[in-house]
């Protein structure tokens, strides 16, 4: 025997709540929480003397309750005369001034302002769905009728969005103060409790509409009310809410290692994005201490990207070597301000435990874990707008390996770090050790950026470590390629690391790098050391037109052709690089650039193992041999693509015409330093190690 609608248009329907009742019987069917859960917000809101109209009070022992602290002044309506005869029998004697009336809500017989408060449990959720919300329109409209100036509508509900929009646009377009109190369900079995939260909407009548739209939102009954300043606003937080609310209710019930659920905290004030907070389950079957249920790894700041805490499998790890049945890991975001872990701890520790896993006694301890025991370090340098990519950000972070690196950074996808160097003192750059020293007291607030300079011979990314180790299979470095040139077409500037490498290290180099947008070639310049010059030249436009138009002069070749540009379209399963630049048109119009010699080198990043496959098959269409070189704890891998023929690599994935040239081109680099202090932090032959034949 069902007792819950069908539909949602079952809500609003007058025969549905006659059967409804009618198989119901005495027992009360408390929609949305009982007295106990709700005479905070009633009490605040409602005073004992008001008078006060109870809209569709059903069988709800509400009024009953009410009644008995002091309220005498109810009226119930209802549109079903079967509650209405039930509710009028069990109160004859024990409550002989609560009376109950079968009314219509949208037509009442009462006159203009003659209650100071309307009480709503579940009625305009019910109305809402029926005829696109006119009934329920009309019911408010009644509603502000017979409320006095002063008086208040205040309705216990779900809030799905189309109903709460449908009130709060309602009550602002008269000019009434909207305020919402969010009630987080407490002490309540699961089989008795919504996994949507209950709201309470409480809607202010004023002499004179207020010229300006009253939207407020509190969490809990006595929350601090955050204003906002259109409705689309409040709108967003309620959504915010409700997820947090079903959220916290699958935590509570189950653990899933694979589920990766994560939830982000807002600053109460400006409403900015202050925590992320990830929540991963030990998988099942795992030995795990009965102390250690549960504890939260606070990642320290400029390392939220790392592999370990930015993607699954990292995530895993992680919990796997901390070894408790839940860890919730913690990201801090930029633009927010934290004093120390002790504070971090204060602020997040009243909100853990709701994602405490279930059955944990409420009173266990839950530890806070971190790197080092403190925060780490961010500071912002510089940050900007290009047309082509939107908002950036430059900012100095402390590694975890002690060192400072500097980063560009897309906030259109702020969990990707678009380029990345190292800095170090430039003060102390011929002393090594001193530098490193020096690098590290500058880990502090307060550290003036100008002290600091690029490491040049420091290559962060591992994929353009094997791109550079790439070049051995020109063989650069051997006596009889001594002084041929090298010439290197790179598409995708970033920060200038890799081509400035290029320029500095490699004999006989020339480099020329194609970059679509002009921001980032200024951003390169100004903060990442990049400097231009005859060797190390930057063509600003698209890649795919440079290179049609390279193939139509015709006359210019290179031995080198490297594609490392990502993909803004975040929707595909490939982001790096865009689709077109791996079309079989532009893989034969790269192969026709090469010289005899030449080797095309790609950045893939490729999640679709269809697309990648694809990708795979037209690179090999074009391309006789292709080596891959996976980089670990990355999506990414590099493809080397030549025209020669296949050579097997032996037990360390090198192929044994490599090996020799690897210690080769080691060695040039070492020796075409310019500054003995800063020559070149890279192992050739470990770049090339575990080369797979595609």
């Amino acid at each position: 025997m069902s007792l819950l609608p069908r539909t949602a248009e079952e809500f609003s329907s007058a025969e549905y709540w006659e059967r409804f009742f009618k198989k119901r019987g005495e027992k009360a069917f408390e929609w949305y929480g009982d007295y106990n859960k709700l005479c905070g917000v009633l009490h605040k809101y409602i005073k004992v003397q008001d008078k006060v109209l109870v809209v569709g009070c059903g069988n709800s022992e509400l009024s009953e309750q009410l009644y008995d602290v002091g309220y005498k002044h109810l009226t119930n309506i209802d549109i079903s005369e079967t509650v209405v005869t039930h509710m009028n029998q069990r109160n004859s004697e024990r409550r002989p001034g609560l009376t109950f009336h079968q009314v219509d809500a949208t037509q009442t017989p009462y006159e203009d302002a003659s209650y100071q408060a309307a009480l709503d449990k579940g009625t305009l959720d019910a109305m809402a769905s029926e005829g696109e919300g006119a009934l329920a329109r009309n019911m408010l409209t009644e509603v502000g009728r017979v409320l006095s100036v002063g008086g208040r509508y205040v309705c216990v509900t779900l809030a799905q969005e189309s109903v709460i929009q449908l009130a709060v646009e309602h009550f602002v377009q008269i000019g009434w103060a909207v305020r919402l109190h969010c009630l987080q369900e407490e002490n309540r079995t699961e089989e008795d409790s919504f996994a949507l939260p209950v709201f309470v909407l409480v809607c202010t009548k004023f002499r004179q509409p207020m010229p300006m739209a009253i939207l407020e939102i509190c969490l809990g009954e006595d929350g601090a009310p955050v204003r906002h300043t259109q409705v689309s606003e409040l709108l967003s937080a309620v959504r915010e809410h409700q997820a947090y609310s079903v959220l916290r209710k699958r935590l509570r019930t189950s653990t899933d290692a694979s589920a990766n659920l994560s939830l982000t905290l807002c600053h109460a004030k400006t409403g900015l994005p202050r925590y992320t907070l990830t929540v991963q389950d030990c998988p099942p079957g795992a030995k795990v201490p009965r102390s250690n249920q549960f504890a939260i790894f606070i990642v320290p700041q400029g390392s939220e990207t790392a592999w370990l805490y930015s993607s699954s499998e990292g995530r895993k790890q992680l919990a796997a070597s901390a070894n408790f049945r839940r860890l919730v890991i913690v990201a801090m975001h930029r633009n927010q301000e934290y004093t120390d872990m002790q504070a971090v701890q204060s602020e997040l520790s009243p909100l853990v435990m709701d994602l405490a896993p279930p059955g944990m006694p409420t009173n266990q301890q839950v530890p806070f874990l971190s790197v080092g025991g403190d925060l780490g370090w961010r500071e912002e340098v510089s940050k900007g707008v290009s047309q082509l990519s939107g908002e950036y950000c430059v900012e100095n972070v402390k590694g975890e390996d002690g060192e400072l690196y500097r980063r560009l950074v897309f906030l259109s996808n702020a969990a990707l770090v678009q380029s990345e160097c190292r800095l170090v003192s430039s003060n102390t750059a011929s002393h090594k050790k001193r530098n490193k020293k020096k690098a590290k007291a500058t880990a502090a607030p307060g550290t003036s950026s100008t002290s600091l300079s690029v490491d040049s011979g420091f290559l962060c990314c591992m994929h353009h470590e094997v791109m550079v180790a790439g070049l051995a299979m020109l063989g650069v470095g051997k006596p009889q390629n001594k002084d041929v040139p090298v010439s290197v077409l790179l598409v995708g500037l970033g920060g200038g690391g890799l081509p400035q490498f290029l320029r500095d290290f490699v004999p006989h180099v020339t480099v020329e790098v194609v970059e679509l947008d002009p921001s980032v070639l200024e951003v390169a310049k100004k903060w990442f050391g990049f400097q231009p010059d005859d060797r190390l030249t930057v063509t600003i436009g698209d890649g795919l037109d440079r290179i049609c138009a390279l193939e139509k002069e015709g006359g210019h070749l290179f031995d080198a052709i490297m594609f490392d540009v990502d993909n803004k379209d975040s929707t595909l399963g490939m982001s790096c690089p865009p689709a077109a630049f791996v079309e079989t048109p532009i893989l034969q119009k790269l192969c026709n650039l090469l010289t005899p010699r030449g080797l095309f080198m790609l950045n893939l990043a490729c999640r679709d193992s269809a697309l990648r496959k694809s990708v795979l098959e037209r690179v090999s269409g074009v391309f006789s041999t292709i080596l891959s070189r996976k980089i670990e704890e990355e999506i990414n891998e590099v493809l080397l693509c030549s025209r020669g023929e296949k050579e097997t690599p032996d037990t360390a994935g090198i192929p044994p015409s490599l090996c020799q040239a690897a210690n080769t081109l080691q060695g040039a680099l070492c020796s075409n330093r310019t500054e003995p202090s800063r020559g070149p932090r890279i192992d050739i032959a470990e770049m090339l190690k575990d080369l797979k034949v595609v």
